[in-house]
């Protein structure tokens, strides 16, 4: 079966593409820090300055954003991530959101973000 023209996959490697979109929904897959050395306030900083960009290179921004999912290394950690995070949502367009504590792929990384937006 032939893939659907109608789905746009972006930096598609074996395992996953960053960014699919479909019907002018875009589906982020999850971003983490680049240095997970740093704290939880900065790995959030970090991780969304890339959820920033990915929009970007879609041709949206977060105040398209439907819905969030948000993994936390430890619910310990949630005001910290909570604090850069509100200063970063678009204010008035807040998505829906979801924030669950994981075990993350490593153990140095504290926060992860999945992201649905409108395109």
């Amino acid at each position: 079966m032939e893939p659907s023209m109608d789905i746009q996959r972006f930096e598609t490697g074996p395992r996953m593409s960053r960014a699919v979109i479909h019907n002018n929904t875009v589906y982020l897959c999850g971003q983490v820090a680049a240095d997970a050395s740093a704290d939880m306030a900065e790995q959030t900083r970090t991780t969304l300055a890339k959820v920033d960009a990915l929009l970007a290179s879609v041709g949206t921004d977060k105040s398209r954003m439907l819905s969030v999912t948000i993994y936390v290394s430890t619910m310990a950690l949630f005001q910290e991530m909570n604090a850069v995070w509100d200063a970063w949502a678009p204010e008035g367009a807040a998505p829906a959101r979801a924030c669950v504590e994981a075990k993350m792929a490593r153990p140095e990384l504290l926060v992860e973000v999945s992201v649905i937006a409108a395109v």
